[in-house]
């Protein structure tokens, strides 16, 4: 008997049973195929746009079964998608008929709070990572929802409420442990393979699969002074271009991000205000509560809110606040757009796109960036876009599959509109399909050099199912 998978030119591929046979021998995990009783709930991942149907499901316990599972990819030529948290927005951790490599259940996080730094595998979430360094009173700078992969995000880029202070994600990896394409691990940082390291900070998962990655930590909590200030729409045009001066004039352990959306039921706010229209100011502090107070006063001083959430909350809850707003299984479509300023025209754009939100779960969030994790050079690692200072991501989400073309419209409609204000680059981690035209991208004039590493370590393309580099030549 034969049994059919995807190659990597497209077409169908057949594997006699008894091959199929050895890969699952070979595994301590488990191999799970599509006649499995599990097999439906194994393919699941956040965004519930996606659903792909992987022939096989390699669900790799250790690094010897990622080493495995990687060279019967190789030596059979197969399509390959490598699942970690599996929060990315495209569902790139799937791939349609091939072989998917899913590092899930590897989510150890091993904390050296003497040395500050974290060993932290592939498969792990951010509510992982903080539930360990908090332990210490430690944490590394990460994303805005504890159920995102580390895996993912690090690889490219990564940011939140930390990265003015303490730089992005990919800033405070010091180390990772990588199974490239021949299926072999290799250690790589500054001193070892320091070129697979500065390709893997920010060029995704092109380049192999992280099994372990090592970060620097910083002392953060076990309290800091977070929280969201609630305005009512109509007023957003005017708070936005006050929020506009302060913000510029921030100090680093500060950071304000600001979401367009109907208010949810926020305990703060009068019940009469939930599901309305608002603007929402999210601000935190990297510091002493005493501080965050001061630093934080003028933004909350803005015009007339109609709730304010400011106060001191734990850390690994603040982490963790938003994740009810972002649960698995939604239909989510996202589209991006980096800026170097808040012009009063995108100003306009984005409160004039919130009057007409499709859904009650829709929103434009904008991340205020730039700090500590400005001032890197942008050939210092293959993530560039450092001149940053706002990305407005238009998040389309909701129920339903009948509301697609409605939401998806709008995602595009704003994003359209918003274009030619942006600067051209866009992070990879909220690129939603292949194939976007922009001028900058997310390589930048990274991509040249990233294109020469890949042909080094990936000449075939094997890990091509995320925002492609292809390898010089091809």
């Amino acid at each position: 008997m034969q049994f059919t998978i995807r190659d990597l030119d497209g077409g169908d591929r057949s594997l006699d049973l008894e091959t199929i046979d050895r890969l699952t021998a070979e595994m301590r995990g488990r191999l799970i195929r599509s006649m499995d009783a599990d097999y439906d709930e194994a393919r699941q991942i956040w965004n519930g746009m996606i659903s792909r149907r992987p022939a096989l499901i390699a669900e790799c316990v250790g690094v010897a079964d990622v080493m495995t599972a990687v060279r019967f990819a190789a030596d059979n030529g197969l399509l390959t998608s490598v699942r970690g948290g599996g929060h990315n927005i495209a569902g790139s951790a799937l791939c349609e008929g091939g072989l998917t490599i899913d590092l899930s259940r590897m989510r150890s996080v091993r904390v050296d709070p003497q040395a500050r730094r974290a060993r932290v595998q592939g498969g792990a979430l951010l509510g992982d990572i903080d539930h360990e360094t908090q332990a210490f009173g430690l944490a590394v700078p990460t994303g805005i929802n504890s159920t995102t992969g580390i895996a993912g995000l690090a690889l490219g880029g990564g940011y939140g409420w930390l990265s003015r202070a303490y730089g992005h994600t990919v800033d405070n990896l010091v180390a990772a442990d990588v199974v490239t394409a021949d299926g072999q691990t290799v250690r790589v940082s500054a001193k070892n393979n320091s070129d697979l390291f500065w390709a893997i900070r920010g060029g995704g998962g092109n380049f192999g699969i992280v099994t372990e990655f090592e970060f620097q930590l910083h002392k953060v909590g076990p309290m800091l002074m977070t929280g969201p200030v609630v305005h009512p729409l109509e007023d957003a045009g005017d708070v936005l271009r006050a929020y506009r001066e302060i913000a510029a004039t921030l100090p680093d352990e500060a950071t304000c991000w600001f979401v367009l959306r109907k208010a949810p039921p926020l305990p703060f706010l009068d019940s009469k205000d939930h599901g309305r229209p608002v603007l929402i100011l999210v601000m935190a502090y990297a510091g002493s509560s005493e501080e965050g107070e001061r630093a934080l006063a003028p933004l909350r001083a803005i015009g007339s809110p109609i709730g304010d959430g400011v106060s001191p909350h734990p850390y690994k809850g603040w982490q963790a606040a938003f994740d009810p707003l972002l649960a698995p299984g939604a239909r989510n479509y996202w589209k991006s757009h980096d800026y170097d300023s808040l012009s009063d025209e995108l100003i306009d754009l984005m409160t004039s796109a919130a009057e007409n939100l499709p859904t009650d779960e829709c929103e434009i969030f904008t991340a205020q960036l730039g700090g500590a994790a400005g001032r890197i050079s942008r050939d210092a690692m293959a993530y560039a876009h450092r001149s940053t200072c706002y990305t407005m991501n238009v998040h389309g989400r909701w129920q339903d599959p009948k509301e697609d073309d409605l939401c998806i419209g709008w995602v595009r409609g704003l994003f359209d509109k918003a274009a030619p204000m942006s600067s051209g680059s866009v992070y990879i981690n909220f690129v939603p399909e292949p194939g976007e035209s922009r001028t900058v991208g997310p390589f930048g004039e990274n991509l040249p050099r990233l294109r020469e590493i890949k042909m080094k370590v990936d000449p075939s393309n094997l890990f091509r199912a995320n925002v492609q580099i292809d390898p010089i030549g091809r």
